[in-house]
């Protein structure tokens, strides 16, 4: 008795406690609060590898134009899209650029987004790679092997289209999932048989390292590139999201026509050499076009592909993941 009497009183103790912490908390951090209520901040998550982004980010052209709203624009880098989208679905980040395959699993985990819009199909700037003296000549042969790719992106749909296309079922095969850095470094030292990556780090590797395309995405997959947006901010801020789309595009074009001057610029940032970021920015179209439901559909693929493999946990509809429109 005289021990629950005590709990009682401590747990009296510690809630008092934690409430005037809290209140003090509040009074030392309301004038913060309000101030950053009063400054509205748009996060982009990007990855190193998304070019455009990168130099939207370097050249500073969006913080400009909605400088004049009051907005603040923040950045955050990515390892790969997957990554990215977790932070989307926990509110991390408001706006993100992701190739095909992670808005599928990100859906099916019950992230709440939209498809904003997408970059024409690039298909070049992803494969399959083997090391240069490698016996492996054609998909077939990689029944059995080792291929490295990063869990749930856009390689992950590249992997299970080409090794289809040579025959080879999904369990026939051995995934080893790696981010690109610990992917390479698997690939060098032939701890892997094959790499399924995209660019830049494709072309970085073809050059630095001798890597053999096997196969590309090349009338296999299309390869397309997504810009999202959280559902709740896209609803809210739509007119900022249109922002940051012909922001964007303006940049697409700017690297069409100077792709030299666009790989300078980015080397410093990427640590790549000039050469290899610009081979790897022509793969890339950088144009971009609103979504349609055409590409909902080649979206709806992956996702039926990607539940028959067990890869999602359920059914999903990417019809589901647009706003919807205002009757």
């Amino acid at each position: 008795m005289t021990v629950s009497t005590t709990n009682k009183h401590t747990r009296r103790h510690v809630l008092a406690l934690l409430s005037a912490v809290a209140a003090g908390a509040f009074a030392v951090g309301a004038p913060q609060l309000v101030q950053a209520q009063d400054k509205p901040v748009l996060r982009i998550g990007y990855q190193k590898a998304a070019s455009t982004l990168v130099l939207l980010k370097a050249h500073g052209t969006l913080e400009k134009r909605l400088a004049a709203q009051g907005i603040e624009v923040k950045w955050a880098e990515f390892a790969a899209g997957p990554q990215l989208l977790e932070a989307l679905n926990v509110g991390s980040v408001d706006f993100g650029y992701v190739g095909e395959a992670p808005p599928i699993v990100a859906q099916a985990a019950g992230a709440d987004f939209v498809y904003s819009a997408y970059e024409i199909p690039t298909p070049e700037a992803e494969s399959i790679l083997v090391p240069k003296n490698s016996a492996i000549t054609s998909l077939a042969q990689l029944k059995g092997k080792r291929i490295a790719f990063n869990k749930g992106s856009d390689v992950h749909w590249l992997v299970i289209s080409l090794l289809k296309k040579g025959g080879v079922a999904y369990n026939e095969f051995q995934p080893i999932y790696l981010a690109p850095a610990d992917a390479r470094a698997a690939f060098e030292r032939g701890a892997v048989d094959g790499w399924a990556i995209w660019d830049p780090f494709q072309t970085a590797a073809i050059k630095q390292i001798d890597a053999r395309v096997l196969a590309s995405g090349s009338g296999v997959v299309s390869h397309h590139q997504f810009f999202l947006s959280a559902r709740k901010y896209a609803e809210k801020n739509q007119a900022v999201v249109n922002a940051i789309l012909e922001e964007t595009g303006k940049e697409g074009q700017w690297i069409r026509a100077n792709y030299k001057e666009a790989a300078a610029q980015l080397a410093p940032i990427q640590g790549l050499e000039p050469e290899v970021i610009e081979a790897g920015l022509k793969h890339y179209a950088h144009i971009y076009k609103p979504i349609d439901s055409k590409v909902l559909d080649e979206q709806q693929k992956i996702a039926d592909t990607f539940y028959e493999l067990k890869l999602i946990p359920k059914k999903i509809s990417t019809r589901d993941a647009v706003l919807a429109t205002k009757s």
